[in-house]
């Protein structure tokens, strides 16, 4: 499935460093940045409960945010992007790799 994944935490010395600590935890699970704080890929449905589990565990629930959205091949398909998008076949695995 595809998995958008948007961030917010708090803008502190403690805070950068659990944005740096869920950033490489999100690239790890094959997750691409789209923008700043917004990461898609393709991942398997074990793995959101993993990233889940990780988040709870690190986040401050009182100051951070961490939201995962699962979205079906349909409506991934659905999307509408206006503007600079992304390469939907990278995003989703189905190329791999890209050349500049």
């Amino acid at each position: 499935m595809n998995l958008w994944v948007i961030y917010d935490i708090e803008s502190t010395k403690a805070g950068d460093k659990r944005r740096r600590k869920i950033v490489k935890e999100i690239e790890k699970f094959g997750l691409y940045r789209i923008q700043k704080s917004v990461f898609l890929g393709d991942i398997e449905r074990n793995r959101m409960d993993e990233l889940i589990l990780f988040s709870e565990n690190l986040i401050n629930k009182e100051k951070d945010s961490v939201y995962l959205f699962p979205m079906c091949k349909e409506d991934f398909e659905a999307v509408k992007v206006i503007g600079q998008g992304f390469d939907r076949e990278w995003v989703t695995g189905q190329k791999e790799s890209v050349l500049f």
